[in-house]
C-alpha cells in the first residue's frame, strides 16, 4: 500500500498536513496502535479521526501515486511499507487484498516495494 501512511484529502493540491505530526515510529513499533490502525484500514474495528481519514484517502492516493502527499506523508508512507513488507507481512498482505484486489498497484510498485524488501 503505497500510501499506508498518514496521508488526509483536501481540494487543495496535496492532502491536508493536520496529522503530519503523528509519530509513526510509535505506531509501528506498538502492536496495539498498529492493530488498531489496520483494523480500521479492514473495515474491522472502530476508527480514530485520523484512521478515518486515512481510510477515506488511501484509495486516492494509491491510484494517484500520492501525488496528494506532503514530503512527511511520503517519508512516513515509506517507513511504513518498509515495516510491514519485512516485519509484518501477514498485515501488509491483508491489506493488499482489501486495496489491491486485482494486483493493480502491486505491480504498479513492484520495484518500490522488492528495493525495500530486506530493509527494515
Amino acid at each position: 500500500m503505497a500510501c499506508v501512511a498518514v496521508t488526509w484529502a483536501r481540494p487543495e493540491s496535496t492532502y491536508t498536513d493536520k496529522w503530519d505530526n503523528i509519530n509513526v515510529d510509535e505506531i509501528l513499533e506498538s502492536n496495539r496502535l498498529l492493530k488498531g490502525y489496520v483494523d480500521c484500514l479492514l473495515g474491522k474495528g472502530r476508527c480514530t479521526p485520523d484512521g478515518k481519514a486515512l481510510k477515506e484517502t488511501l484509495p486516492d492516493a494509491l491510484e494517484h501515486e500520492c501525488v496528494k502527499c506532503t514530503g512527511k506523508q511520503k517519508s512516513g508512507a515509506d517507513k511504513v511499507i518498509r515495516h510491514l513488507v519485512n516485519k509484518r507481512p501477514g498485515l501488509w498482505k491483508e491489506l493488499a487484498v482489501k486495496y489491491d484486489p486485482d494486483n493493480i498497484y502491486q505491480a504498479r510498485y513492484k520495484d518500490k516495494i522488492d528495493a525495500v524488501k530486506g530493509s527494515a
